[in-house]
C-alpha cells in the first residue's frame, strides 16, 4: 500500500531557506503496473508533490506560529527526463520569497546529478488548530532531533 509521504529523508536544510531531501519509490509499488506498462516511471504529479512537500518541510522547520505550509500553486513545471522505479530522487527547494502567509520556492528533482524536473511552487499556511489533533511530521521530526544544539 502506497503512502503519500513523498520524502524519505531530509539530507540537509536551512529552515526557511533551503532543503535537500530524498525519495525512492520501489518497483513493487502498485502504481508502476499502469504507469506505464512496459516502461514504468514515477508520475509527474508525484515528482511535483515531492517538491511541494520538501518546500513545506523547509518552511515548517522555522516553527513560526503561522501554521503548516500547504501547496496552493504550481508554476512553470517542466519535465526533462524520467525517474524510474528504485532510483533515488534528490529533491531541492530554495525559498525565493516568504511574505508571511505566502511563500514561493524554486524547486527541482534530480537523479544522479541530472535534473529531471523543475517548478516554482507556492504555498500558503493552514492554522495548526485546523490540523488533526494527532498530526505529526515524522520525517521533519527525525531530522530536527538530529540537529539539537546546532544553529541553522
Amino acid at each position: 500500500m502506497m503512502r503519500f509521504v513523498m520524502i524519505d529523508r531530509i539530507c540537509e536544510m536551512v529552515p526557511g531557506e533551503s532543503i535537500r531531501a530524498e525519495k525512492t519509490l520501489p518497483s513493487s509499488e502498485e502504481l508502476f503496473r499502469d504507469h506505464f506498462p512496459g516502461f514504468p516511471v514515477v508520475p509527474g504529479v508525484l515528482l511535483t508533490e515531492m517538491m511541494a512537500q520538501a518546500m513545506g518541510k523547509c518552511l515548517d522547520a522555522q516553527g513560526l506560529p503561522r501554521g503548516k505550509a500547504m501547496l496552493i500553486e504550481i508554476r512553470n513545471a517542466r519535465f526533462r527526463g524520467w525517474v524510474r522505479p528504485d532510483e533515488t530522487a534528490t529533491i531541492v527547494a530554495r525559498i525565493s520569497s516568504d511574505l508571511g502567509q505566502l511563500a514561493t520556492a524554486q524547486c527541482h528533482v534530480e537523479v544522479g546529478g541530472e535534473r529531471k524536473c523543475t517548478a516554482e511552487i507556492r504555498a500558503s499556511f493552514v492554522p495548526r488548530e485546523q490540523l488533526a489533533a494527532d498530526y505529526r511530521d515524522e520525517v521533519l521530526e527525525t531530522f530536527m532531533s538530529g540537529r539539537r544544539g546546532v544553529s541553522p
